[in-house]
């Protein structure tokens, strides 16, 4: 069973930074697509960065901003999030897919960003 876990939300001032992991167990990394997203209030979920063997792709709201790597521990990836804005502002989940099977969502990790 596919299960993920996500750390690292918090408080932070615009322009600070903040680093997500997500704990993975019961996949085979390699295989897939790992992936964050992010919901705001009253908006919908979005990509905000993935991560697959062939390289990495990011949302256009972020790009130069935040970086989504490997972990050095096994099965987990994390998202280093500088420069924060208001805007990112969000509920921030973890999110695994093979191919077209169904994903795997983590329980999300609040981030909150304060003038």
């Amino acid at each position: 069973q596919v299960q993920l876990v996500e750390s690292g939300g918090g408080l932070v001032q615009a322009g600070g930074s903040l680093r997500l992991s997500c704990a993975a167990s019961g996949i085979i990394f390699s295989i897939g697509t790992m992936a964050w997203y992010r919901q705001a209030p009253g908006k919908q979920r979005v990509m905000v960065a993935r991560i697959t063997s062939g390289g990495t792709t990011y949302a256009d709201s972020v790009k130069g901003r935040f970086t989504i790597s490997s972990g050095s521990a096994k099965n987990t990836v994390s998202l280093q999030m500088n420069s924060l804005k208001l805007e990112d502002t969000a509920v921030y989940y973890c999110n695994f897919r093979v191919g077209t099977s169904p994903p795997t969502w983590g329980q999300g990790t609040q981030v909150t960003v304060s003038s």
